[in-house]
């Protein structure tokens, strides 16, 4: 932890002084999606972002009341980032299996570009007692994945309310697997630099794509 007493505690009271307050708040979020990624909620402290970000816990209180808050800002500008790329990338596409190649290349592209939130978010997503703002992320990815698979049926006239409910549980009932399996496979190409991006974002989309059109044309296992 940071040393605030004596001349380095006057120091870093100049350092704060000279740093505006968005600024200082933007760096600190900064750090502690760093340290959450690193280490999890469960054993990250305050003490180790104000010692990243060398500066008091005192100060870093002064932005932020807990380490619940903490956390709950940093999930939520990573879940907004993430969505609202989906979001853009998705919907430019018309095509069904255009679509989930955007989504793939999407979550490539983020688990790239922002490891430390990449980190975060495969640490947190499948454990909502750590707030909402991961169980969030995770509605809204099934949200997109469902809307994905029911975007022709919704707008088949033949289909009856009845059928299209069916239609709606089922949808349900396969976006964890869809998700699950497109965080998993870029988890492991990010381990495994070697394979190519191209052929790992085509095997997703082929495990996926191929997956649904069978269950689609109502292929079964046979029980």
């Amino acid at each position: 932890m940071t040393n605030t007493t004596g001349d380095a505690g006057t120091r870093e009271t100049g350092a704060r002084k000279r740093m505006p307050h968005a600024r200082r708040r933007e760096q600190l979020l900064g750090l502690a999606l760093r340290e959450f990624g690193r280490r999890g909620y469960h054993l990250t402290q305050m003490e180790h972002v104000a010692a990243a970000a060398d500066v008091s816990k005192a100060l870093l209180y002064q932005h932020f009341a807990s380490k619940e808050e903490l956390f709950a800002e940093v999930v939520g500008s990573v879940v907004a980032e993430l969505t609202g790329r989906l979001n853009a990338e998705v919907r430019a596409e018309d095509d069904s299996v255009d679509r989930i190649r955007a989504m793939v290349r999407v979550l490539f592209d983020y688990a790239t570009d922002e490891p430390d939130a990449w980190t975060l978010v495969i640490r947190h997503l499948d454990k909502p007692e750590v707030g909402p703002g991961l169980r969030e992320l995770r509605d809204r990815l099934g949200e997109a994945f469902a809307d994905l698979l029911l975007i022709r049926r919704r707008a088949d006239p033949a289909l009856s309310p009845a059928e299209l409910a069916v239609n709606e549980h089922r949808a349900r009932l396969l976006v964890p697997l869809m998700h699950g399996s497109m965080l998993s496979m870029v988890s492991w190409w990010l381990e495994h630099p070697d394979t190519p991006r191209d052929r790992a974002e085509a095997m997703a989309v082929e495990f996926i794509w191929l997956g649904l059109d069978r269950l689609r044309t109502g292929e079964r296992l046979r029980s």
